[in-house]
């Protein structure tokens, strides 16, 4: 997939109402910013990256920014995510949406989203989230 149509997959958050809360703003437009300012022509490194530096700057954890950023409209391939924030995606998707930690609307249009864009469907049973190893530098 050429870098054009690999950039159509990604939707971007829209900003929150203007009488909604005022840490969401905050959060969208360091997210935005920062966005802007990754050094990588890949759309989910910089969106991954983006999710990291607003956490750390905002003293949240990245699966509570990635979570917002998805209510706000964020729609991107499963790569861009913490792979704490696909863990509890995929745990989400498995319950009825009527129990208790089922999905959200966000969160089932997200899926949906993912399955336009050909992502594996049992991601979720597979249980595997690639993330980068820490060695121990001794």
């Amino acid at each position: 997939m050429n870098d054009n149509a690999q950039d159509n997959i990604t939707l971007l958050p829209l900003p929150p109402s203007l009488n909604g809360n005022a840490d969401d703003m905050e959060l969208y437009a360091r997210f935005m910013r920062h966005l802007r300012n990754v050094p990588n022509s890949r759309m989910e490194i910089k969106i991954l990256s983006a999710i990291q530096f607003t956490a750390d700057l905002m003293d949240h954890s990245d699966s509570h920014i990635a979570k917002t950023l998805v209510d706000l409209g964020l729609r991107a391939p499963r790569m861009a995510f913490p792979a704490e924030f696909l863990k509890f995606i995929d745990r989400s998707l498995m319950r009825s949406g009527w129990e208790i930690g089922g999905p959200s609307a966000a969160i089932l249009e997200l899926k949906s989203h993912w399955d336009k864009i050909g992502e594996d469907k049992f991601a979720a049973v597979k249980g595997e989230y690639s993330i980068i190893g820490v060695g121990a530098l001794v």
